[in-house]
C-alpha cells in the first residue's frame, strides 16, 4: 500500500461534495403582483442547493420574461429587476450548482425555448446518465446547443416530442421515455405549470399550495419561506400539470421509487425539510444515535461539524450519554462556496470558516461528528485545530459509509480519484487525518435513516452499485477542453 501524507491530497480538486440544485414553481389563477418576490424568497430558502447562478422567468399572459446570471440570488436579484418582472401568472425559480457544464452565464436556469408551438421555460436538478449519447444523437440531426448543460438536451428532447404530440404535457411523458438517470423538473409553457420527477425518484420534488395557487419545490423548506402549505411529494415517474383548468396527474407505467439518494438526508438536504416523508433532522439525529450503537467511544464530550454533522453530534449524544457541546463556531457569512485562498495559504482556510471553542474541549476526549468524508483534507485540519486547542483525542465519527464510488445522479464526482476511502483502509484514513479512532456509519444503517419513507435508496457512491446503468467514459465537458486535451 502506498504511504500517503495529507500534502499528497492537498491539490485534488474537491473536499465535502458539492451540492445539487434548487427549483421552484409557482401558478396562480389570475395576474399575481408578487409572483417572482415568491420566486425569490423561495430559492433564498433553497440557495444551500446551490450558489453558482440562479434566475426567474415569469409568465405574463403567454409571454415570458427570464433573468439570471452568476452569483447568489441577492446578487442577482435588485428590487430594480424583481420590480420589473414581479407581476404575472405563473413564475419558476432555479439556483445551480454545476455537475454538467461549467460556471457561466450561459448554463444558468432557467432555460429558455421558443418553438413553433409555443415556448418553455425549464428547471432541472439531477444528471442524466445518457446526456452524451442523446447530445450526440441530437447533434448529428442538426441541432445547436448553446449551452453544455445537460437541462438543454431535456429542452431538446421535450421539444422535439411537443412537435408531434397534442400538449406540453404528453410531450413530457413521450420524453421521459428517452432521458435516463436524475432529474426532477419544474417548467411552464404559456399555460401551464408542470413538475416531473424521474421514474427512481433520485432528487426530491414536493408540492404545496398558498389559498387557491399551487407550488412545487425541490424542498418543503421552501414552502415555508413563501407561507405554502405543504401537499405531497411528487411521485417518482409521476408528472403534474397545472391549468385553468385545475391540477391534473400522470404516472410512467415503469415507475419504481428505489432510486433516492440516502445523501440527500445525510448532507444536500436542509434539516428543517421534509424528504419523501421523513424529517432530514430526524434521519441526521437517528445516523448518530447509529454511530454511538456502531462505534462506541470513551469520551468527554460530543461535538458536531457544521452544519450537516450537528443533529448527528445530537444523536450520538443522546444514544452514547456523552454530554453534547458547541464545539465550533461558523462563520455565517462564508457560504459553502467559500473560495479556496492560494495554495501556501491553504492551511489557515479552515480556520476562517470554523473556529474551535476551546473551553468546551480543552483537556478532554472529544468525538468529533461529521456528514462524511471524501478527501480528507478538511478533516485532518480540523482534526489539528482540535488538538491545538487542547483536546488530548479527537475520535473521528462519520454519519455516512465510506465514500468510495463515483456517483452519476447530481454530485461532482463522476470518478475516485481523489476519495480517500477507495484507496485506504479505515486504520489508514485514520492515521492520514490523525485521529485517534474512526467510524462509519454502515450500510444498514443507511436504509433505516429515513424511518417514514416508502422508498428505496441510492447508495451507489458507497457500494458501486446503481439503480441504472452508468455513462460510458467520455469527457463531460469536452467543449470546456483545451484543443489538445479533447479525444
Amino acid at each position: 500500500m502506498e504511504d500517503y501524507t495529507m500534502t499528497d491530497w492537498d491539490d485534488l480538486p474537491f473536499d465535502k461534495l458539492h451540492e445539487e440544485c434548487g427549483v421552484f414553481g409557482i401558478y396562480h389563477k389570475g395576474e399575481a403582483e408578487n409572483l417572482a418576490s415568491d420566486v425569490y424568497h423561495a430559492l433564498y430558502a433553497l440557495q444551500h442547493r446551490g450558489q453558482e447562478s440562479c434566475g426567474i422567468a415569469v409568465n405574463r399572459d403567454g409571454v415570458i420574461s427570464c433573468h439570471k446570471d452568476v452569483g447568489l440570488v441577492n446578487d442577482v436579484f435588485s428590487a430594480d429587476v424583481l420590480g420589473k418582472m414581479t407581476k404575472g401568472q405563473a413564475a419558476v425559480g432555479h439556483c445551480r450548482y454545476a455537475t454538467t457544464g461549467t460556471l457561466n452565464r450561459n448554463n444558468a436556469q432557467p432555460m429558455l425555448v421558443n418553438h413553433r408551438k409555443g415556448t418553455m421555460a425549464l428547471c432541472h436538478n439531477g444528471n442524466l446518465t445518457n446526456a452524451f449519447q442523446l447530445r450526440e444523437g441530437l447533434e448529428e440531426t442538426g441541432a445547436i446547443f448553446h449551452t453544455t448543460s445537460d437541462t438543454e438536451v431535456i429542452a431538446y428532447i421535450i421539444t422535439q416530442q411537443r412537435l408531434k404530440c397534442a400538449s406540453i404535457e404528453a410531450a413530457v411523458l413521450a420524453a421521459m421515455g428517452q432521458l435516463e438517470g436524475a432529474y426532477s423538473l419544474v417548467m411552464m409553457s404559456s399555460t401551464k405549470l408542470i413538475a416531473a420527477r424521474d421514474p427512481h425518484g433520485f432528487r426530491p420534488l414536493c408540492m404545496g399550495h398558498i389559498g387557491e395557487d399551487v407550488v412545487f419545490a425541490s424542498e418543503s423548506c421552501a414552502l415555508d419561506a413563501v407561507g405554502a402549505t405543504f401537499d405531497r411529494d411528487i411521485e417518482a415517474g409521476e408528472v403534474v400539470v397545472v391549468s385553468s383548468e385545475g391540477v391534473k396527474s400522470y404516472k410512467l407505467e415503469n415507475a419504481r421509487h428505489d432510486g433516492m439518494c440516502v445523501f440527500e438526508y445525510i448532507y444536500f438536504a436542509r434539516p428543517d425539510s421534509v424528504v419523501d416523508g421523513s424529517s432530514v433532522h430526524e434521519a441526521r439525529v437517528r445516523a448518530g444515535s447509529f454511530l454511538a450503537l456502531e462505534h462506541p467511544v470513551q469520551a468527554d464530550v460530543v461535538i458536531g461539524v457544521p452544519d450537516s454533522g450537528l443533529d448527528a453530534a445530537i444523536g450520538f449524544a443522546r444514544q452514547s450519554g456523552i454530554p453534547y457541546g458547541l464545539g465550533f463556531i461558523k462563520n455565517k457569512y462564508i457560504g459553502r462556496t467559500f473560495i479556496q485562498p492560494e495554495q501556501k495559504q491553504r492551511q489557515n482556510a479552515v480556520r476562517i470558516k470554523l473556529n474551535v471553542i476551546s473551553e468546551t474541549v480543552r483537556g478532554k476526549r472529544v468525538v468529533m461528528v461529521d456528514d462524511s468524508l471524501v478527501r480528507g483534507t478538511t478533516s485532518a485540519r480540523i482534526v489539528r485545530l482540535l488538538r491545538e486547542a487542547g483536546a488530548t483525542e479527537v475520535h473521528v465519527r462519520l454519519s455516512a459509509p465510506p465514500f468510495t464510488h463515483p456517483c452519476f445522479f447530481g454530485t461532482d464526482v463522476d470518478s475516485t480519484d481523489g476519495l480517500i476511502a477507495a484507496k485506504h483502509s479505515h486504520e489508514e484514513i485514520c492515521r492520514i487525518i490523525g485521529a485517534d479512532s474512526i467510524g462509519f456509519l454502515s450500510l444498514d444503517a443507511c436504509d433505516k435513516l429515513a424511518a417514514h419513507s416508502q422508498c428505496g435508496f441510492c447508495k451507489g457512491c458507497f457500494t458501486g452499485e446503481y439503480p441504472v446503468s452508468v455513462p460510458c467514459e467520455k469527457a463531460k465537458h469536452r467543449f470546456e477542453q483545451p484543443l489538445s486535451g479533447r479525444e
